[in-house]
C-alpha cells in the first residue's frame, strides 16, 4: 500500500513516500496515456530521487512538496500526482507516517513470531520432501493418468522429481509403480501439474 514511512533500515532518519508501484503505473496511464514508464519520465524530471529499499524492487521517493520542504502533520501526495499524472493534485485528507521500529527487541520478537507462526511450517515441507507419498496421493495419480495420458504423465512426473535424485520412468514401466518412487512432496507438484494440464 502507498504511504509516507521512516525506515532507520532502509531509508536512514529520512521521510520518504513508498509508492504501490501498479496503483501509480495505473494513475500515469488513466491521466497522462504517454505510454513511458512514469517514474523516468516524470516523477525524476520532476525533483524526485528513488532510494532503493534492498533487493526487494520497491522503493522510496523523496522530493519537493512531497518528503522537503512540508509540514509532517499535513502530508500529501498532491506533487507526486501532479509529476506523475500532468493534473494538479486534488487530495484533501493528510497522511500518517507509518515508522518502523528496527530495535534489537523489537526484531527479537518479530523473528520470534515469524518461527512460532512459520516454524512448524517449514517442519512439515522437509518432512514431506523424505516422507513417502500417500495412499491417497497414489489414488489420485492413477485416476489423473486416466484421464491425461502416459505421455502428460511423463513430462509433469519430470519436472515433480527434477532435482530430488527420484528416477524418472523407465520404458515400459507402469505409472503406478513409478508413482510410489514419489515423496508426499513431490506428489503433490505432480498432481498440480496434471491437475492443470
Amino acid at each position: 500500500m502507498s504511504g509516507f514511512a521512516r525506515d532507520t533500515k532502509y531509508y536512514g532518519d529520512r521521510l520518504v513516500y513508498e509508492p504501490l508501484e501498479s496503483k501509480w503505473r495505473g494513475y500515469h496511464a488513466q491521466h497522462c496515456g504517454c505510454g513511458q514508464d512514469w517514474l523516468e519520465a516524470h516523477a525524476v524530471p520532476a525533483g524526485f530521487t528513488v532510494i532503493p529499499r534492498g533487493r526487494t524492487g520497491y522503493y522510496g521517493l523523496v522530493g519537493p512538496g512531497l518528503t522537503e520542504g512540508v509540514d509532517e502533520e499535513k502530508l500529501t501526495a498532491n506533487a507526486l500526482w501532479e509529476a506523475a499524472t500532468g493534473k494538479p493534485g486534488a487530495q484533501t485528507w493528510y497522511e500518517s507516517v507509518r515508522v518502523t521500529c528496527r530495535s534489537p527487541e523489537v526484531e527479537a520478537a518479530r523473528k520470534a513470531e515469524n518461527e512460532r507462526v512459520y516454524g512448524p511450517r517449514r517442519e512439515r515441507a522437509a518432512q514431506a520432501k523424505t516422507e513417502p507419498a500417500t495412499e491417497a496421493q497414489l489414488k489420485y495419480l492413477a485416476t489423473l493418468v486416466e484421464k491425461v495420458g502416459k505421455e502428460r504423465f511423463d513430462a509433469e512426473f519430470a519436472k515433480a522429481v527434477k532435482g530430488t535424485g527420484i528416477e524418472l520412468r523407465r520404458p515400459r514401466e507402469r505409472t503406478a509403480t513409478a508413482a510410489k518412487r514419489l515423496t508426499k512432496a513431490a506428489a503433490r507438484k505432480l498432481i498440480t501439474g496434471l491437475v492443470g494440464y
